[in-house]
């Protein structure tokens, strides 16, 4: 999808990266839902709203067969998600868009149906709490929700009493007694996640009874009304035939602590069975076979200081009343040096489709079933070197539906082959965007012999005669991988400004077994750094880059990588750092999670690794960014790193308060920055400060900032 400007019709094809209101409303595609019969695919797509200052989100109904144009169903200014099939057709989703029936009511999160013969959209049930989640079971039609409830509340009634009075008095307080109290960029609380059953209610009295265009209403059953705050963060399943939901529950600890346990709902009674629970080991519900007597499940280790966590995949039988879960735990392919993530069973239950981050890609694998504790059973199905997601699988067993995307294109909807692992792009709504430049994969070797591997995206017009800067982009995690499109770190953004980005997989990645991990666990001022160092040699090392001009920059972890070389090499000309950890001592305690972290990190390493204590070696000017509604990294970091630079670097400011450092602060943004207007800032303040450091070059800044 290239353009030209119109008024300068003889310049060179540009692509929406050449522009960052073209590369905005570029769609952006997430989620897949499947029909029972196979016969129909819906996906979310979002889209720039006309004053440029929010994404809309509305369902679209994909062909599986990839014959017929994409076309959308859904259309709303509040936009519309999470669809789930119900085993009759008809496709529940969640709209904050006012109800037409009621058009006085204040517009909230509601559940709403569309019906499977292509009938208008309406909503099926609403409550002041708003709802986040609707699941549905396979076999029969039964629905469910997760909405959140006020602690002290007897039922929805009451619930919805005490929200308006909370708001009427114009109360925010929250009284806390469990650790967290935050998330990412939410405040926790005072309302309490719970999993509802979504039942047919009473008829509207005497003479009054339901009809085609007036139905029954639906009503909530509350299945989980002893959960406390424990469903935060929780994975949830439904059996096929609807009787019975599978959660992770928060199981509370001392000193601030706690752990993952295995549960289940049975929907009639309501009543909740503890499955799993062991410790210094989480659990986490997977897909459900298809006959309903076996459950996939995830465990993930605790991790200490010494060993990063392991993530490994189980059978559980739940046919029958088993006195002890664990001890009928079974293995599933535990000799796979890789963390999956089982996404869907084949219809015969002879296997699980599972992806998992593989070598800069995340391919669809089959794991067969049973498979011996001592056999690997792990065929890959996708070949190609992209992430999938998502996955679904049609009825006849002959194909699966996943989200595809890579650093050459972003997410879009294909069908696999289960026979052949061919894939096929079905009809999109948008065309795949043109990149301006090539993708490269390259290695280095690290300090201790480890290959550590990069992709480098390349301006087309890099060459021995024309050799372009250098960016180094660290990836945040840092249990993760330069392997999937994303919108927020885009490279192709930078290439069309000329530069080289380059994307490395260091000690911690994910995606090259357990040891690449603990290399660096505990330890990330170590081989993480050598390794970034070694790939970075070896980029510049090309002679289509030009070694004399080059940046690092990164984000979360990235970002405290980023600190971290500011304060160990003065090679780079500049450094970017976004959401970064600086004082681990100050971090570990305040983070929303602090009990994950300081499960890896003893007071004595964290010292050892804080890029803090760096600060007086750094002598590349940093452009610090940070959003004051960030809980992951909280904005005191930024507020320190930003002081300590102007005092203690050796770029301080001098007698008249100057420095080349600079401090892009979101008063209003996470931990992600993601108003596209903000975004679009992000971006401008990023090519300015790298022009004006990298390339000696002095361009504008954004009139927004009023400067």
């Amino acid at each position: 999808m290239a353009y030209q400007n119109p008024a300068i019709p003889d310049e060179q094809p540009l692509t929406p990266f050449h522009d960052l209101d073209h590369y905005l409303s570029i769609p952006r595609v997430s989620g897949l839902a499947l029909s029972l019969d196979g016969s129909r695919l819906v996906t979310t797509v979002s889209t720039l709203n006309g004053k440029g200052t929010e994404f809309a989100t509305a369902l679209w109904e994909l062909d599986p067969a990839g014959q017929r144009h994409a076309r959308r169903i859904t259309r709303s200014a509040k936009g519309e998600a999470g669809a789930a099939f119900a085993a009759n057709g008809d496709v529940y989703f969640t709209s904050a868009r006012p109800d037409p029936d009621s058009p006085e009511d204040e517009p909230v999160n509601a559940l709403w149906l569309l019906p499977a013969d292509g009938g208008e959209a309406r909503v099926v049930l609403s409550r002041p709490g708003s709802i986040s989640k609707v699941m549905t079971a396979r076999d029969t039609d039964a629905a469910f929700v997760t909405a959140e409830v006020l602690a002290g509340s007897a039922d929805e009634a009451d619930d919805a009493e005490r929200r308006k009075s909370r708001k009427d008095r114009k109360v925010s307080a929250i009284l806390h007694s469990e650790y967290p109290v935050r998330y990412w960029d939410a405040d926790l609380g005072p309302g309490q996640p719970r999993v509802f059953a979504v039942e047919a209610g009473e008829e509207k009295g005497p003479g009054k009874p339901s009809t085609i265009d007036a139905p029954a209403p639906l009503v909530l059953r509350n299945l989980t009304p002893e959960a406390g705050p424990r469903l935060r963060e929780a994975s949830t399943v439904v059996s096929p035939d609807g009787k019975t939901v599978y959660s992770s529950y928060a199981k509370p600890l001392a000193k601030a602590d706690s752990r993952s346990v295995l549960v289940a709902v049975d929907v009639a009674s309501g009543s909740l069975k503890v499955l799993l629970d062991q410790e210094g080991m989480s659990y986490f519900p997977g897909p459900v076979s298809p006959d309903g007597k076996t459950l996939v499940v995830v465990s993930e280790s605790d991790s200490t200081p010494q060993r990063a966590p392991e993530v490994k995949m189980h059978l559980l039988d739940v046919s029958g009343e088993a006195a002890e879960y664990a001890a009928g735990l079974q293995p599933l392919a535990h000799d796979w040096d890789r963390w999956p993530q089982p996404a869907a069973w084949l219809p015969d239950g002879s296997a699980l489709l599972v992806t998992a981050d593989d070598d800069g890609a995340s391919p669809v694998f089959r794991v067969s079933v049973p498979a011996a504790a001592a056999e690997v059973g792990v065929t890959r199905v996708t070949q190609d070197a992209a992430a999938y997601s998502d996955v679904v699988v049609s009825p006849e067993d002959r194909y699966a539906y996943a989200l595809r995307s890579s650093y050459e294109f972003p997410a879009e909807a294909v069908r696999i082959d289960l026979a052949t692992g061919e894939t096929t792009r079905l009809p999109a709504p948008a065309e795949r965007p043109s990149c301006p430049g090539r993708l490269e994969r390259v290695a280095a070797t690290a300090p201790d012999g480890s290959r550590v591997p990069a992709y480098l995206a390349l301006p087309e017009d890099a060459s021995p005669e024309n050799p372009v800067p250098l960016l180094l982009w660290i990836h945040g995690g840092p249990l993760g991988s330069w392997n999937a499109w994303t919108w927020r770190w885009n490279p192709w953004l930078l290439t069309a400004k000329g530069y080289a980005v380059l994307l490395p997989d260091p000690a911690l990645s994910t995606g090259y077994g357990q040891a690449y991990i603990q290399r660096g666990w505990g330890a990330w001022g170590k081989a993480p750094f050598t390794d970034l160092m070694a790939i970075t040699d070896a980029a510049v090392e090309r002679p289509d880059i030009d070694g004399t001009r080059t940046a690092a920059m990164g984000g979360s972890f990235g970002g405290y990588m980023a600190n971290w070389v500011a304060g160990n090499t003065d090679r780079f000309k500049a450094v970017v750092t976004h959401a970064s950890l600086w004082a681990l001592d100050q971090f570990g305690p305040t983070t929303d999670a602090s009990q994950y972290w300081l499960k890896e990190m003893t007071e004595e390493m964290a010292l050892e690794n804080s890029p803090h204590l760096h600060a007086e070696k750094i002598s590349s000017p940093m452009l610090v960014i940070h959003g004051d509604k960030d809980y992951r990294v909280p904005i005191g970091e930024g507020l320190r790193l930003w002081y300590e630079l102007l005092s203690k670097s050796r770029l301080a400011a001098d007698q008249d308060g100057q420095t080349p450092h600079r401090f892009l602060y979101f008063p209003d943004e996470n931990h992600w920055v993601l108003q596209p207007q903000h975004a679009k800032v992000w971006y401008q303040v990023v090519e300015w400060f790298l022009a004006k450091n990298v390339l000696g070059q002095e361009t504008e800044l954004p009139a927004e900032l009023g400067l």
